[in-house]
């Protein structure tokens, strides 16, 4: 495969996507609209803190087999990578990924393959398909071989911090909207990932990735739902959860602060928004944003009015530099509206840079 890809979207998981594919051979072009982080890029400052990716970046910018710009360019591939938040009726919002439909749909050619990797509610990729069918009158676009543009979802499932790694040795899933389009995108994710490919459908694939999360999900309320129950009673949760998980049947995992990061407090309300049947996962987002309020009430009544709160590490997780969704932002914000205490906080990845 000779071909050219446009990914766009550089952050926690287009950056890397575009960055081994043009390590590994490929002509790829990598899109933002930040004006600001594409000059940081091109510059050679380390946006991500992630092993490996620097040197690879930097390695690929030099040779030229990596060009990073704003505005989409014609490509034989267009893989989409851009943020897929909810809105504050926690209905997904996909505005971003038709703005790219909207940029992209004016440059696509007969043989054209589109993969949509942002996590997206069922029935996305069939929504970008017919966006490009309602505009561009003069393609061919449908489920059948003869279709002009192919259409894929492909989710990432990778963890921040460790991505390159993961991008590379994870199992992929292949959703596809075209059948015949298997060996083109098997043939493309094999330039870096050594994982085993599973095929399916779009929509089962879409769903395949929200299932993950909410699976996640639903576990972390289970244990946050028992620290509640424990603390109540006066029992150290972490005993009562190392002795519940000697059976053999158990592994009930360990409870936090609540649920951060851009994909498990966002990805279930993918499933919940027009599915009243997902109760289960309702309940379990309910949980885990109730975990911020409820430890820190219990700071609030354990502390003189006076006192003072150390918040040592403020991102989602341990060992990554992302701030999203982070609970100890809605801690602070709780202790703030509803204290006077004096809050001092620290975390190694806090800059200038981060809005917190």
């Amino acid at each position: 495969m000779n071909k050219k890809v446009c990914v766009l979207g550089l952050g926690y998981v287009g950056m890397p996507t575009a960055s081994l594919l043009a390590v590994n051979g490929l002509d790829v072009i990598g899109v933002d609209i930040d004006q600001s982080r594409v000059d940081l890029i091109n510059s050679g400052v380390d946006l991500f803190q992630e092993d490996d990716l620097n040197a690879i970046l930097q390695n690929v910018l030099k040779n030229g087999s990596l060009t990073v710009v704003t505005k989409p360019q014609k490509a034989d591939i267009f893989i989409i990578a851009v943020p897929t938040p909810v809105n504050d009726d926690k209905s997904p919002d996909m505005s971003c990924v038709l703005c790219v439909m909207d940029q992209i749909t004016p440059l696509l050619q007969k043989g054209n393959l589109v993969i949509l990797e942002s996590t997206s509610p069922i029935g996305s990729t069939e929504t970008i398909a017919n966006f490009v069918n309602n505009n561009r009158k003069d393609l061919n676009i449908s489920r059948l071989d003869n279709s002009d543009v192919m259409f894929a979802y492909c989710p990432e499932r990778v963890l921040p911090g460790n991505t390159v790694k993961e991008l590379v040795e994870n199992d992929k899933t292949i959703g596809l909207y075209n059948p015949h389009t298997k060996e083109e995108i098997c043939d493309l994710y094999k330039k870096y990932c050594k994982g085993e490919f599973y095929i399916t459908d779009d929509k089962t694939a879409e769903m395949s990735k929200l299932s993950e999360n909410s699976f996640r999900d639903v576990n972390i309320a289970f244990a946050n739902e028992l620290s509640i129950i424990a603390d109540k009673n006066g029992i150290n949760v972490h005993e009562l959860i190392s002795i519940t998980n000697h059976h053999p049947r158990v592994d009930i995992l360990s409870p936090g602060t609540g649920v951060g990061g851009h994909c498990i407090p966002v990805d279930p309300y993918f499933l919940t928004y027009n599915n009243p049947e997902a109760e289960l996962i309702s309940t379990a987002r309910k949980i885990n944003n109730h975990k911020p309020e409820y430890i820190s009430t219990n700071i609030i009544n354990s502390l003189p009015k006076d006192g003072i709160v150390g918040i040592l590490g403020l991102t989602y997780k341990q060992d990554v530099d992302d701030f999203r969704c982070a609970p100890s932002e809605q801690i602070i914000n709780i202790l703030q509206e509803k204290s006077s205490l004096t809050i001092m906080a620290n975390d190694v990845f806090f800059d200038d840079s981060n809005k917190f």
